[in-house]
């Protein structure tokens, strides 16, 4: 199992207003991790601030901030970066030449 971070709502609030999201944007994101629970794996949160309106680096500050380091971040994205392949065009399947 996994690490687990926790970030207070009130701080990932103050944070996401510091990096220009707007007050409705930050609701709305609120909303969806209460009817999650409040508990969510990084990969959801990431795309989550990503769809709110976050560039990539302010996603990244954003999870460096809750204590999530460099290379975790960078599989992070590149797990997103799958799923948005997947869902996109399907399964990718293994192409083999030889």
């Amino acid at each position: 199992m996994g690490a687990t971070f926790i970030v207070n709502k009130l701080d990932l609030k103050r944070m996401l207003s510091n990096l220009g999201l707007g007050e409705s944007s930050i609701e709305g994101l609120l909303l969806q991790l209460d009817k999650m629970h409040r508990h969510v794996n990084a990969v959801t949160f990431a795309g989550l601030l990503t769809k709110a309106g976050l560039k990539q680096q302010d996603v990244t500050n954003v999870l460096r901030r809750i204590g999530i380091d460099d290379v975790t971040i960078t599989d992070l994205f590149n797990t997103l970066d799958e799923e948005k392949i997947n869902s996109t065009f399907g399964k990718i399947v293994e192409l083999r030449i030889e």
